[in-house]
């Protein structure tokens, strides 16, 4: 059965056209970054990524029906190197361990493969958004780089938006030292005004969808010059080279496959 907080996320997905508008504009952006081969998307059971790339497979920790796979983001179930592209959309903040994440991450990419998330980006501008009027917690003294093991009782949904700022600002250089076969090939500030008025998938918009593309041309002139005070969104572009690390000692129990051809199961 479909988890009811997805089916929520879809319903509100169909509801709200601005959403859709703001949302579309990232997945585009997400897509333009992708390689040539076989893209999967982790956590996509509320993602709408697949429209933009249809041959994606798509994956989640929790199941709804609209889903190709379902699996942990720690132990994907692929053979090394046959994934061209990971994509992901506020994922990362909701991983308990996102350094298990890019170990495995790291086995399953072709040489050359990229991990292309988009996530929160904690500004001056978007901290006080995220930290009071987000339902989501904010921590900034969390570790992300944090290596122990997974609990069984955590809750997919719980989070940290801070992570990703934490992980590609403070512990960049942790980050680059841990994961020498990923480089980050870039981190660009997203939205500005359309993201915060369209309420996310809560039940309120203060932006009409009529005015999400014309806002969204705006925000493009001014991200260069006010984007690292002002930004809530980040894509973050992680390109694989060499040989992967070996897999964690402590990697989590296989995971439960939904539908998947049988050439990708390890």
């Amino acid at each position: 059965m479909t988890d009811q907080r997805l089916a929520d996320r879809e319903l509100a997905w169909k509801r709200k056209p601005a959403l859709r508008a703001i949302y579309t504009d990232i997945y585009a952006r997400m897509a333009a970054h992708c390689l040539p081969g076989q893209t999967v998307e982790v956590g996509g059971g509320s993602s709408g990524f697949k429209e933009f790339a249809p041959r994606t497979i798509v994956t989640d920790v929790l199941f709804a029906r609209w889903l190709d796979l379902v699996a942990d983001a720690a132990c994907l179930p692929f053979r090394p190197r046959t994934v061209a592209n990971i994509v992901m959309f506020d994922v990362l903040h909701h991983i308990e361990f996102p350094r298990r994440f890019f170990e495995d991450a790291a086995r399953i990419l072709v040489p050359g493969g990229r991990i292309v998330m988009a996530e929160p980006a904690i500004t001056v501008a978007s901290w006080p958004f995220y930290r009071f009027f987000h339902p989501e917690p904010l921590s900034m003294q969390a570790d992300p780089l944090a290596s122990r093991s997974p609990s069984s009782a955590r809750d997919p949904f719980d989070a940290n938006q801070a992570i990703p700022t934490l992980l590609f600002g403070r512990d960049r250089q942790r980050f680059i030292a841990t994961f020498p076969t990923l480089s980050i090939r870039s981190v660009t500030r997203l939205s500005l005004f359309a993201y915060p008025l369209s309420g996310g998938y809560r039940r309120w918009s203060l932006v009409p969808s009529s005015w999400v593309r014309p806002l969204l041309r705006i925000e493009d002139r001014l991200l260069p010059m006010v984007g690292s005070l002002m930004a809530f969104r980040m894509l973050v572009v992680i390109q694989c080279s060499g040989d992967p690390p070996p897999r964690s000692a402590t990697a989590p129990p296989a995971v439960r496959v939904h539908s998947l051809p049988t050439a990708w199961v390890v």
